[in-house]
């Protein structure tokens, strides 16, 4: 199958397959302290942070989905119109299928044509260095005059794919560093729906890494979308993708993690969040900002007021959660209480994380590490 079908493709599998609920983002087990005498006025909350240089409204990213297409760039301007009105960051899919096929190019640089003055994050996928060098990255980069480039990771899907690419060898951790060197803007190691370990977080940032986008376990599972197409197909990986569907480290366990063994890293939240609390939670537990894709595409499909509208709640959402915790800021917000319970206070028990040592970690965060740009290493 052509890449281009498979875009579309896999679109439309998310959009109307059953793709959630395989997995938990352990969320759940965290509880925020109410505060009955928040000590602040509503209207003094200011959920407004600094990503790549820029200032947005809101700690809150649309984070790559798609583009190679006529009707997936029309999808890409309508998101890309609410990011910049409603001043938050976009990233766009993996430019791969542009840079093989220049001719569809304009369905990625159509995202900076409606978003001028917020973050814009380019996308290659990690298996593409075995075959790209540093001049393919800076293509992606040109093509949207991206601030920054995500190289995403999605070893769970691409081995459960039909068409996938599966060389995930340390030789291309070393090729990624170099490669990193030469771009002039900031990398973002993104995961795609199972999580980032305290293992792969050290090695990157060992790296040079300082740019995590978590994306747990917990909503859309890509695995369960390749099993839904290999269905159709009836592919061999079809039955085994079923097995594996809830597969990776829960969101919340992966925040925890990367800011454990990354302490100075920027990190981005995502993963099955589908609300202002949720991102109050990710950025409490330790994230930078948080990210959102499936809400975004699914409200962008039903036209840009509707986009706009969700936007704009979980923004409210964003600012009462701080309101009743008595946070002013996003800095103040890594500083408030928090009751950890249920499976992940296990999990990080598992681990050997030491919550008493992490909880010095995430208030000591100086709210700084967003401020990378294009001009950082």
């Amino acid at each position: 199958m052509s890449i281009r079908k498979r875009k579309m493709e896999h679109v439309e599998v998310t959009l109307f397959g059953e793709v959630e609920g395989y997995g938990e983002t352990l969320l759940s087990d965290v509880i925020l302290v109410h505060k009955a005498i928040p000590g602040i006025d509503f209207n003094e909350v200011d959920t407004s942070t600094t990503f790549l240089g820029k200032k947005i409204r809101a700690p809150l990213l649309i984070t790559g989905m798609t583009g190679g297409s006529e009707d997936l760039a029309r999808i890409n301007s309508t998101l890309a119109q609410v990011a910049e009105e409603e001043g938050i960051g976009i990233g766009v899919g993996s430019q791969r299928i542009a840079i093989e096929n220049p001719e569809v190019k304009q369905s990625f640089s159509v995202v900076r044509k409606m978003a001028p003055s917020v973050p814009v994050i380019a996308n290659i996928g990690f298996a593409q260095l075995e075959h790209y060098t540093a001049t393919e990255f800076k293509y992606a980069i040109e093509m949207i005059e991206a601030d920054a480039i995500a190289i995403h990771l999605n070893a769970a899907q691409e081995v459960f794919q039909p068409e996938g690419d599966t060389n995930y060898s340390l030789s291309l951790v070393d090729k990624l560093a170099e490669v990193a060197r030469e771009l002039g803007v900031p990398v973002i190691i993104k995961e795609t729906g199972c999580g980032i370990s305290m293992e792969t977080a050290s090695l990157l940032r060992e790296k040079g890494i300082k740019i995590f986008d978590v994306s747990g376990a917990g909503g859309t599972s890509w695995i369960a979308v390749e099993m839904i197409r290999g269905k159709r197909r009836s592919t061999l990986k079809a039955e085994s993708a079923g097995v594996y569907a809830s597969w990776g480290i829960p969101t919340a366990a992966s925040i925890i993690e990367v800011r454990y063994s990354a302490s100075d890293s920027v990190l981005i939240g995502s993963g099955g969040l589908r609300n202002g609390l949720d991102v109050v939670k990710a950025i409490s537990l330790g994230a930078d900002l948080a990210g959102m894709a499936l809400p975004m595409l699914r409200n962008a499909m039903m036209g840009k007021d509707k986009l706009k509208e969700f936007v704009e709640r979980t923004v409210f959402e964003i600012k009462a959660g701080m309101f009743l915790t008595g946070a002013r800021t996003l800095r103040d917000l890594h500083k408030i209480p928090l009751i950890v319970s249920g499976r992940l206070r296990d999990w990080l028990s598992s681990r050997g994380v030491d919550w008493l040592k992490y909880d010095e970690i995430r208030k000591g965060l100086d709210g700084t590490r967003g401020l990378y740009s294009r001009n950082s290493s």
